[in-house]
């Protein structure tokens, strides 16, 4: 499994930001895909993820503020973040999973947020 994402980019507090993710190779391993992100000086913590039939979760950070949506057809997962805050800035990773277990299986490249204040 192979995952590309993009989107990220440099934002003010409180504007919006898209990324996407799309899968290649053998998709059909793929369980749970999701969002983690590393803050600067912070361990790599799950952001939000979805399961194949669309049920999703979220960080308490981000509850109400960002979304995640899954395109199975089109094997992409994409991560709506709206009114954002400096302390969302982090490198953000597409990943993905074989099973609903926290294990992940496959990276993506990440790629960097940064909110100024």
């Amino acid at each position: 499994v192979q995952l590309q994402a993009s989107g990220g980019g440099l934002v003010q507090a409180g504007g919006s930001l898209r990324l996407s993710c799309e899968a290649s190779g053998s998709i059909f391993s793929i369980a749970v895909m999701g969002w983690y992100r590393q803050c600067p000086g912070k361990e790599r913590e799950l952001v939000a993820d979805i399961t194949y039939g669309g049920s999703t979760g979220y960080a308490d950070s981000v509850k109400g503020r960002f979304t995640i949506s899954r395109d199975n057809a089109k094997n992409t997962v994409d991560l709506q973040m709206n009114t954002l805050k400096p302390e969302d800035t982090a490198v953000y990773y597409c990943a993905a999973r074989r099973s609903a277990s926290r294990i992940v299986n496959w990276w993506g490249q990440g790629t960097l947020v940064t909110v100024s204040s």
